[in-house]
């Protein structure tokens, strides 16, 4: 039995709570703004955050990450200057932290050399869109679990339900359920093929918890996704709020939680 870290004891301790969690482009809009962004989520209530490690060729992102991943990189962010940053607040940090990042940067980086920066840094998972499910379970898992971090798999509407019951079965934390097999990007409403999709993995009773992410934007994508998961993960909408407003999270935050009661 693995022992708990942040992720497995949030869910365990929810009741009927539902989660929100953001996400944001490590080193966009400031290179310096990331320890503010993360202490600030947390001071406001959002309950685990998604930091993106920025990579030049994001093949699950729209324009907004991409566009934020370039931004980052060209002022200078890199995985180590990433862990720097994380280890700089750490001891003012409650909630769980999960790194986003794409293999190639964290190949780079080094497996091994990546997971026990993160136990440094204080993280406690990683999701990787591009991890191969085989290298996973082969390579990725084992480190990971001898650090004690959450490996989060991602599922969509195309997984066949074989799969979902593998990746349930394999993974612990909880499953990033993709509200779609389309880039990220804010959505106005989730279409009955959507809430179909919702439905279908409700009934599989998975052991896992789910959060639902891509494309939630307002009242009705939010609504969507807390009726039919553990919570909701937003992206492109707080990044594009956070760089209108420079980089000032309590501004975006304000837009966004505007947005959401909207």
């Amino acid at each position: 039995m693995m022992k708990t870290n942040k992720i497995n004891e949030l869910f365990a301790n929810r009741g009927d709570k539902k989660f929100l969690s953001l996400y944001f482009c490590a080193g966009c809009p400031t290179l310096e703004g990331t320890g503010d962004v993360i202490k600030t989520m947390q001071r406001r209530g959002i309950d685990f955050i998604e930091v993106g490690i920025p990579f030049s060729d994001p093949l699950a992102d729209g324009p907004v990450i991409q566009s934020a991943a370039t931004r980052a990189l060209k002022n200078g962010m890199s995985v180590r200057l990433l862990f720097e940053q994380l280890k700089a607040i750490k001891d003012d940090v409650t909630l769980p932290l999960i790194l986003m990042g794409y293999l190639n940067p964290i190949m780079h980086y080094g497996i091994e050399a990546f997971c026990q920066s993160c136990v440094e840094a204080g993280v406690s998972g990683m999701i990787i869109p591009d991890l191969p499910f085989k290298d996973y379970q082969d390579t990725v898992k084992p480190i990971a679990d001898r650090y004690n971090l959450r490996v989060i798999m991602l599922i969509t509407p195309e997984t066949s339900e074989e799969r979902i019951r593998f990746i349930d079965e394999h993974t612990d934390g909880f499953i990033y359920m993709v509200s779609s097999a389309a880039i990220t990007g804010a959505q106005h409403s989730f279409d009955d093929a959507k809430q179909q999709y919702f439905r279908r993995i409700n009934e599989m009773q998975l052991r896992n918890p789910r959060m639902i992410g891509f494309g939630i934007s307002n009242r009705q994508t939010l609504k969507a996704a807390q009726d039919n998961a553990a919570g909701a993960i937003i992206g492109s909408k707080f990044v594009t709020l956070l760089n209108e407003a420079n980089g000032d999270a309590d501004k975006a935050l304000d837009r966004l939680f505007e947005a959401l009661n909207a």
